[in-house]
């Protein structure tokens, strides 16, 4: 496997590998409630640490995946941003574009400028045709972020997520963007 080294750099954002430094602020975000809110349970240090470690893996494998997100000016980590694939058990294939910052980074317009970057690369880097993102629909701030990259919703493919338990984050939505649109 060869080990890859993408990095996206915006005007206040680094988009890049994951460093052992990050595993740490990657673990408090997991174990946040609110954090979480729309992704189910918290998780353990052991659960957050091997979530990098398969991120790694299929960024290596494929060539892009989830990255960790870094503000430029101080180096601090404050989530991540990416691309995968959509799961198999879902009732739509793809490529899905996706982002979780730390709470004390939420409000700054940091998803967006992540999404912005990550969304230049699927598109004139990867040669993606389309790009999805998915989310509960009670998650307005995630939607919100999608309405600002210029994706669009249509209620006919609103879905429930087989790969979460009966409840209220099942009812998912899909926002979808094709290359040429800009917001």
């Amino acid at each position: 496997m060869t080990e890859r080294r993408t990095e996206l750099h915006t005007e206040r954002l680094i988009v890049r590998r994951w460093k052992d430094s990050d595993l740490e602020p990657w673990a408090a975000m997991n174990a946040d409630p609110q954090v979480r809110e729309h992704l189910g349970e918290v998780m353990t240090r052991e659960q957050s640490d091997a979530s990098v470690a398969r991120f790694l893996e299929e960024y290596d494998a494929r060539g892009y995946g989830w990255l960790a997100v870094e503000v430029r000016e101080t180096g601090a980590f404050i989530g991540f941003a990416g691309l995968d694939e959509v799961d198999e058990e879902m009732p739509f294939t793809g490529v899905e574009i996706g982002w979780r910052l730390a709470r004390d980074a939420w409000g700054h317009g940091y998803a967006t400028e992540a999404a912005r970057a990550v969304l230049a690369f699927a598109f004139d880097t990867l040669g993606l045709p389309e790009v999805l993102a998915l989310t509960t629909a009670a998650n307005t701030r995630s939607q919100s972020v999608m309405k600002r990259l210029g994706m669009t919703y249509d209620p006919a493919d609103d879905f429930e997520d087989p790969t979460v338990p009966e409840g209220p984050l099942r009812a998912g939505v899909v926002y979808r963007i094709k290359a040429g649109a800009t917001a």
